[in-house]
C-alpha cells in the first residue's frame, strides 16, 4: 500500500484505532473520511483534525451502509482505501437476559457491516486497498468477551479468503491484528493498563512501510504465530484455567 495521496474512508474514525490511523494518514498526506454514529464525536474530531471529512453513519443499519456508499459514490468516486474498523466489544455471559439481543447488535457491527461494505465499495472503480481491523482475539477467545472474539475469529478467517479472491483485481487486502490498546472498547477503564494506541499506530506505518500485509503488535504477534500448545496455554492464562 502506498502510504500518501490515497483518499481513504475509516469507519468507527471518531475514537481509538480509527482516530489514531486518521491522525497518522492525514499527517502522510491524505484525504481522510472518517464516519460513525456520535455527531458530537466526529464533530470534535473535524475541529481537531482540519481537512478530515466527516460523515454520520450507523454501520449496523443495512440501509445507512448503503447511503454512506451512494453518498461516496456520488462525492468522492476517488475513493481508493476502505478501512473497515468500527467494532463493539460487548462484556456479558450467555445467561444474561439480554445476552441475544447484544450479541445481534454485536454481529450486525462486527460482521455484517464489514462484509456488506466490501461488497458495495467494490463497485468503486478506483479501490485499490481493503484494510480488515481484527484482533488478537481472532486466535485465541477471551471467555468475558464469547461473541467479540467469534465475530474477530470470523473476520479473520474472511479477510484471508478475501485477500485470494481480490488477488486477479489487484486490490491489495491488509489485516491489522491489534492487541489490547488503552481504548473504550467494552466499557471506560477496562483498558487502561493496556498499550496506548499511538504504540500500535507507529507499528503499523512501519510494517506497511515493509509491505506486510498482516500487522501484528506485541500480544497478537505472538498469538499470530502460536503453536497449538501454546494458544492451549494462552487460552488457559487468559480465562482463568478454562
Amino acid at each position: 500500500m502506498k502510504l500518501t495521496q490515497n483518499k481513504i474512508l475509516i469507519t468507527g474514525g471518531g475514537s481509538g484505532i480509527g482516530l489514531g490511523l486518521a491522525e497518522r494518514f492525514v499527517q502522510e498526506n491524505n484525504t481522510v473520511i472518517i464516519c460513525g454514529r456520535r455527531t458530537d464525536v466526529l464533530d470534535a474530531v473535524a475541529e481537531q483534525l482540519p481537512g478530515v471529512i466527516t460523515r454520520h453513519c450507523d454501520v449496523s443499519q443495512a440501509s445507512e451502509r448503503k447511503a454512506l456508499y451512494q453518498w461516496i459514490a456520488a462525492e468522492h468516486p476517488d475513493l481508493n482505501v476502505l478501512v473497515n474498523n468500527a467494532g463493539i466489544q460487548q462484556w456479558m455471559q450467555v445467561s444474561d437476559d439480554d445476552f441475544f439481543s447484544r450479541a445481534q447488535e454485536e454481529i450486525a457491527i462486527n460482521i455484517e457491516a464489514p462484509l456488506h461494505l466490501t461488497s458495495l465499495f467494490l463497485q468503486l472503480s478506483a479501490l485499490d486497498t481493503v484494510m480488515n481491523v481484527t484482533s488478537g482475539l481472532s486466535f485465541v477467545p477471551l471467555t468475558k468477551v464469547p461473541v467479540y472474539s467469534a465475530s474477530k475469529a470470523f473476520f479473520h478467517s474472511f479477510t484471508l479468503s478475501l485477500r485470494h479472491l481480490l488477488k486477479a483485481q489487484n486490490i491489495e487486502v491488509i489485516e491489522l491484528i491489534p492487541p489490547a490498546l488503552n481504548t473504550d472498547l467494552g466499557g471506560k477503564g477496562l483498558h487502561d493498563a493496556a498499550p496506548p494506541v499511538s504504540n500500535f499506530i507507529e507499528a503499523v506505518f512501519e510494517q506497511l512501510k515493509q509491505g506486510e500485509t498482516e500487522i501484528t503488535f506485541g500480544f497478537s504477534e505472538a498469538m499470530r504465530t502460536a503453536g497449538p500448545d501454546d494458544l492451549k496455554k494462552a487460552f488457559e492464562r487468559m480465562n482463568g484455567g478454562g
